[in-house]
């Protein structure tokens, strides 16, 4: 029996225009930071340039890409690889791409990254064929229906929250419904939200959680139960990606702390519930 393990991952987008925009930290500067600040790792569109900082500095690389071509998977795909990555977080397709599209989509997703010896997942994301909770199940009974296997899926819970304008004392009830595929899953991006922000505050730029991050973690905290119930003794690695976008991204608003620095806190949070329900 094995202790299924968490790995914390940084996405590179939260630097984005930091530490101002006049002067954006290099990519090396910023592998050299996540790195520092104990993440395991980085999510992010592979390159050559970023596959030879990763493998310098001993980090996991999880790659990402965005299509709904199908012709066009096997060469994204490949550059993931090539920089390194297993694991690829994929937006798929476009809000109106139907759902018998979509399981052809993904079908040939999954087929090109078993020939390439990757685990895509695709990623529960407005604008992508899981904009909706109804679309992203559809998706997946159908490829479970078709395959005989559960979907690998990249869980972004703010998604469905804004979408369905949920509330905390709502979220574990109408978003852990997929026990299933949620411990299926390896990918998770855990950008604190309410039903209106996909994104909201961690702190008030003094060091004190906001009263919406502390809303927030409990049902952080029963993903990660739920996953855990489902994984353990089997040595899996969860991938937990604190992905607070910056101000240019539009998640961020202007009034908010650094986003950088607010990821380096939630990771910190993040760890503190692994080691909760592990105990």
């Amino acid at each position: 029996m094995k202790t299924p393990v968490l790995r914390h991952i940084a996405n590179l987008w939260t630097f984005m225009g930091h530490p101002s925009p006049e002067n954006e930290w290099a990519l090396e500067q910023k592998l050299r930071a996540i790195k520092e600040a104990g993440f395991d790792g980085v999510c992010w569109a592979g390159s050559p340039e970023l596959g030879e900082g990763v493998k310098k500095l001993g980090l996991i690389f999880v790659g990402g890409m965005s299509s709904g071509t199908a012709a066009d998977f096997h060469r994204l795909l490949q550059e993931q690889k090539d920089a390194g990555a297993h694991h690829v977080n994929v937006q798929l397709a476009d809000e109106d791409t139907l759902t018998p599209e979509a399981l052809d989509l993904a079908q040939s997703l999954m087929q090109e990254g078993r020939k390439l010896g990757l685990e895509p997942a695709v990623e529960v994301h407005r604008d992508t064929c899981t904009e909706t909770p109804e679309k992203t199940y559809a998706l997946a009974d159908a490829y479970q229906q078709a395959t005989g296997e559960l979907l690998p899926i990249s869980w972004d819970f703010s998604h469905i929250s804004v979408v369905k304008h949920l509330h905390p004392g709502n979220y574990v009830e109408r978003m852990i419904v997929r026990p299933d595929l949620i411990r299926r899953a390896q990918q998770f991006h855990f950008r604190p939200f309410n039903g209106h922000h996909a994104q909201v505050p961690v702190t008030d730029g003094k060091g004190h959680l906001t009263p919406e991050v502390k809303d927030w973690l409990p049902f952080a905290e029963a993903v990660l139960r739920c996953w855990l119930v489902g994984n353990r003794d089997t040595g899996r690695e969860i991938f937990i990606c604190p992905e607070l976008g910056p101000v240019a991204g539009g998640y961020a608003l202007s009034t908010f702390p650094n986003s950088w620095e607010e990821a380096k806190i939630l990771r910190g949070e993040i760890d503190k519930l692994w080691q909760k329900v592990n105990r």
